[in-house]
């Protein structure tokens, strides 16, 4: 007959191991916002869709080739309304290119891509042909061969937007911006700063660029880390971690790479020592696109350096 001790010891053994297999099979919140912000995924590639607050997002597809000039025609693909792609779609999200648009020829050379579009890209309307632009940027200069872009349509260079006929560069960067907003006195010496910003979807977290176009003579790293301690009103659907008590008390520009130091506030808990994998990449992804800088390395007193790659 079995003892009441040894009853009792595999109650609790059970018990314990009913406990670990809810942890494990139905996570936190918390636990899933790492696991999408932290990294895309080897069998995935970032991309910027439209989301359902209308802004152009940081998302990612299924990546099904590592061939650079694949992966620009399952991008394009991805962006094209009504594509077998578009099944892969995160919910929440959706593509942009014209439906019918097709890729006619497309050249890399020397980091530069040269993408010819059939006419149906002319047909996008008046309030998309600027996000469009904007995720064609994006979504193709994410592939770490391409630096510029120029688009051609039926082999002619779009020099101008299809609708409002606004003139575009002769080649396009991440200098263009992105979910711009204009905060100028002047249309003089004006400075373009992009800022990441978090969203949600349902259980998903992923990070929306906006672009500052303003008047501003900070230095614009002081301004990526103002704004996004300080969410201003055009902003309330985005959401952004650091603390308003977290300082960068001073930066220092390096080749490729950029150190910053902060005081204490800046980590999520003084005990743990961590910074927040949020707080990292919005503050990482921002300065990669207004300097064009690969590295960032977080200095806090009394820590290890945190150093990040993008």
């Amino acid at each position: 007959m079995i003892k009441k001790s040894s009853i009792r010891r595999i109650c609790v053994a059970t018990l314990t191991l009913f406990i670990l297999l809810i942890i494990y099979f139905f996570p936190s919140n918390d636990t899933i916002i790492k696991e999408h912000l932290s990294y895309i995924a080897k069998d995935e590639m970032p991309i910027f869709l439209v989301d359902n607050k209308d802004y152009v997002a940081r998302t990612s597809i299924v990546k099904n080739s590592s061939e650079t000039i694949e992966q620009i025609k399952e991008i394009i693909e991805a962006l094209t309304k009504n594509t077998k792609k578009s099944s892969y779609i995160r919910d929440g999200f959706k593509p942009i290119i014209p439906d019918g648009t097709k890729i006619l020829d497309l050249k890399l050379e020397e980091s530069i891509l040269t993408i010819n579009f059939s006419k149906e890209l002319l047909n996008v309307v008046h309030c998309d042909e600027q996000k469009m632009i904007e995720a064609i940027i994006y979504s193709l200069t994410e592939i770490k061969d391409i630096k510029k872009i120029k688009i051609l349509v039926e082999g002619k260079p779009l020099t101008n937007l299809p609708n409002s006929n606004k003139k575009l560069p002769d080649y396009l960067d991440k200098s263009y911006g992105i979910n711009k907003i204009y905060n100028l006195d002047s249309l003089k010496e004006t400075t373009k700063t992009t800022i990441y910003y978090l969203s949600k979807n349902k259980d998903y977290y992923y990070y929306v660029p906006v672009t500052k176009v303003s008047n501003e003579k900070t230095e614009r790293v002081e301004i990526i880390i103002k704004e996004l301690k300080s969410t201003p009103i055009y902003h309330t659907n985005l959401i952004s971690y650091l603390a308003a008590s977290a300082n960068m008390t001073s930066y220092e520009m390096l080749e490729n790479a950029i150190s910053l130091s902060f005081n204490n506030y800046l980590i999520a808990n003084i005990k743990e020592e961590d910074i927040l994998e949020e707080v990292k990449y919005s503050i990482a992804l921002s300065i990669r696109d207004t300097y064009g800088i690969n590295e960032v390395i977080f200095n806090i007193p009394d820590t290890e350096n945190t150093k990040i790659s993008i």
